[in-house]
């Protein structure tokens, strides 16, 4: 609240106008919500002020990836619903103060709402043509509302649409594809997963960094082709791979063809089939729905489905509600959809957290006795009575969390970290960094003093005991520059010479990556990455910090078919020689495709990349690195989460470094804060026993 500020009223309609119109100028709503209350006003005659408001609320928490405004939560507590103001906003003191929705709300109750939002014209229950559909203490825009009812449709026509299967020869492939114990105790979760995965035709699998999430897709694939083959030999399924950006896309590609290989199928009938029928290439989603230029639509729709039978999607946490529809809608109902992501990850940019709505008990596994006692038939082991519920819903039978990480034992620092920020127990991360773990590392800086930022991001070095450390040690941006200049190739050498370079420069740069909450300020993206250039010009490791330059890492901001970039790749800037004529400048990115092989990019053709020292934690989803180091900023701010600092944490496999900007504090409060995004997805889904 801001007592200072006036809580009246505005007048009328124009006044209340006035209000979010500076609202928006002052950067706390998007002109798009300004603009959407403008439409309503006047499109219809004697909409009421507070409808008004309301609608640009609603706009607002879209771009908050809120699929709703939760009226009721507004109510409670106006400041942390809606975010108004930013907390980033410093108002200037010479600025007349403005009147926050919290302020307007003082004394307002849920009936009040109701009354404001009796407007026929307007606002809806559901079906109909309203810009606004109401239900209970939801208020969504409509296409918003249609989303999450399509999302729903979908999915509970799949869990009502069980595959017929044949247990004994279920239980027989399985035996084949988990032919060993799997020495850990329990329950193999793995082989579980691919048990209720085979039996539904919609599932998800969940599981935390190096639970082996693409070990358990590719066995469950190899066990829907054998069973496939078996009945019909000249027909195996159709199976497209896909991922919500090309940088997720890239990675699967890379790690699916080996986990293919590794494959244990001499027990089953036609093995060598099995395998050549379990699909190497990963897709985007966007590219596998057929995007159309310059509109929301796709080419693959309800009235031309995709020709496949089983769809698998990776890094699911990503998917944003919009995108969830447009899935469904374009799968034909006979297909299978899987899909795959750590649900306690960062949920999309976009409006939704559509896997972390739907995996919300798969902690508590909520297996009634049925599937329970199904399971121990087919996989042969009992599954935890702690995790069987007689009222587990049918939903709940299609989730399965794996449960053991093979990358971060139980006694390693960057797996207790993770553990305790899950959490959310402050105390608890504490407790862990306190225990000095040779791959954690605490970066605090004193009094905006960049020195120790600097020696972390330039050689690694951030204060962590080297001694503790076996094998090679922690990485700053030193160790690719000064290989890119080491290894450059000769004028004489040919282009496999120079393949060889980019690979090897990509892979050291691969190493280490500064990751940061924020786009703007001088802790995000911008600012740090300017910073870092100039110390690495000012190093001599780079001759620029401006423009183009050899060493200049590079994103990919959106994606370009014409190129076969997509949105996340990650390039370097290589000054190749040319005979005759000096050298040039090239841009070298993976190809993705699993040849590892290396397409070269003429700067100028590169429309939309950014700057890459520096990566948002969002960007950085479906990407590891062997040091990854996290800046926190020096306060907190609306999109520091537990769920930030998780995924922050686990980019990193070997070494992780936090760096504190502002102290202890921010950390504290961040773990502890949770993102809540509104929507009615789950709540609906269990309200139709589904």
């Amino acid at each position: 609240m801001n007592p200072h500020r006036t809580a009246t009223l505005p007048e009328d309609n124009p006044a209340m106008l006035a209000l979010i119109e500076r609202w928006a100028e002052r950067g706390w709503l998007r002109e798009l919500d300004a603009a959407f209350a403008r439409f309503l006003d006047r499109e219809v005659q004697g909409a009421p002020r507070m409808l008004l408001l309301a609608a640009a609320l609603a706009s607002h928490q879209l771009g908050r990836g809120h699929v709703c405004l939760d009226l009721e939560q507004t109510l409670i507590d106006p400041g942390l619903a809606l975010s108004l103001p930013p907390e980033r906003d410093e108002e200037a003191s010479d600025e007349e103060p403005l009147p926050l929705p919290a302020d307007l709300l003082l004394g307002f109750t849920a009936e009040d709402w109701r009354t404001a939002l009796l407007h026929p014209e307007l606002v809806g229950s559901g079906a109909g043509q309203t810009p606004l559909v109401c239900t209970g203490h939801r208020l969504y825009l409509r296409r918003y509302w249609h989303y999450e009812q399509d999302v729903r449709g979908g999915i509970e026509a799949r869990l009502a649409a069980a595959p017929v299967l044949a247990e004994g020869k279920l239980r027989d492939t399985l035996q084949v594809v988990f032919p060993h114990d799997s020495g850990i105790p329990g329950p193999d979760w793995q082989k579980l997963a691919c048990a209720l995965a085979a039996r539904s035709a919609f599932a998800i699998i969940t599981g935390g960094p190096g639970t082996g999430k693409t070990t358990t897709v590719v066995r469950l694939l190899a066990v829907l082709q054998a069973m496939a083959l078996d009945d019909t030999p000249s027909r195996p399924l159709c199976i497209r791979l896909a991922a919500p950006t090309g940088k997720a896309a890239a990675r699967l590609n890379e790690s699916i063809a080996e986990k293919v290989e590794e494959l244990k199928l001499d027990g089953l009938p036609a093995g060598d089939a099995v395998r050549a029928a379990i699909p190497r290439e990963v897709t985007t989603l966007h590219r596998l729905l057929g995007s159309r230029p310059d509109t929301r639509h796709f080419r693959h729709h309800a009235g031309n489905p995709l020709p496949v039978d089983v769809l698998v999607v990776d890094e699911a946490s990503m998917v944003d509600l919009e995108m969830m529809a447009a899935l469904l809608d374009a799968l034909p109902p006979s297909a299978r959809l899987v899909l795959i992501g750590d649900k306690d990850q960062l949920a999309s940019v976009e409006a939704g957290a559509v896997l972390g709505e739907l995996c919300r008990h798969a902690e508590k596994g909520r297996y009634i006795p049925a599937t329970a006692d199904w399971l121990c038939r087919i996989a042969g082991a009992p599954i935890e009575e702690a995790l069987v519920d007689p009222q587990g819903s049918p939903l709940d039978q299609a989730v399965a969390m794996l449960r053991h990480s093979h990358r971060f034992a139980a006694d390693r620092g960057i797996g207790q970290l993770a553990a305790a920020v899950k959490q959310g127990s402050a105390d608890a991360v504490s407790t862990v960094f306190s225990a000095a773990h040779s791959e954690l590392a605490r970066v605090p800086l004193q009094d905006s003093d960049d020195a120790a930022l600097r020696r972390l991001v330039i050689d690694g070095e951030d204060g962590r005991d080297r001694a503790a450390v076996s094998g090679s040690e922690p990485q700053g941006y030193r160790h690719y520059l000064q290989l890119l200049k080491d290894r450059r190739p000769r004028p004489s050498e040919d282009q496999v010479a120079c393949d060889n370079w980019a690979r090897e420069v990509l892979a050291a740069h691969g190493r280490f990556q500064v990751l940061c909450a924020l786009r703007r300020g001088s802790w995000g993206v911008e600012g740090l990455n300017r910073r870092i250039a100039g110390w690495l010009r000012d190093e001599g490791l780079i001759p620029s910090a401006e423009g183009w330059y050899a060493g200049r890492p590079v994103l990919v901001t959106s994606n370009d078919y014409g190129l076969g970039l997509m949105n996340g790749d990650i390039g370097i800037t290589l000054e190749l020689p040319a005979q005759g004529r000096g050298s040039v400048l090239r841009v070298a990115f993976p190809t993705g495709d699993g040849s590892k092989g290396i397409k070269w990019i003429q700067p100028s053709r590169l429309q939309a990349v950014e700057t890459v020292f520096a990566l948002t934690v969002h960007k950085s989803q479906g990407s590891e690195f062997e040091h990854a180091a996290l800046v926190l900023p020096d306060r907190i701010n609306p999109v520091l989460t537990g769920e930030l600092v998780y995924t922050g944490i686990t980019r990193a496999k070997r070494w992780f470094s936090l760096v504190e900007a502002g102290g202890s504090d921010v950390l504290d409060q961040s773990v502890r804060r949770r993102v809540l995004r509104s929507s009615g997805l789950r709540t609906a889904l269990e309200s139709e026993g589904v």
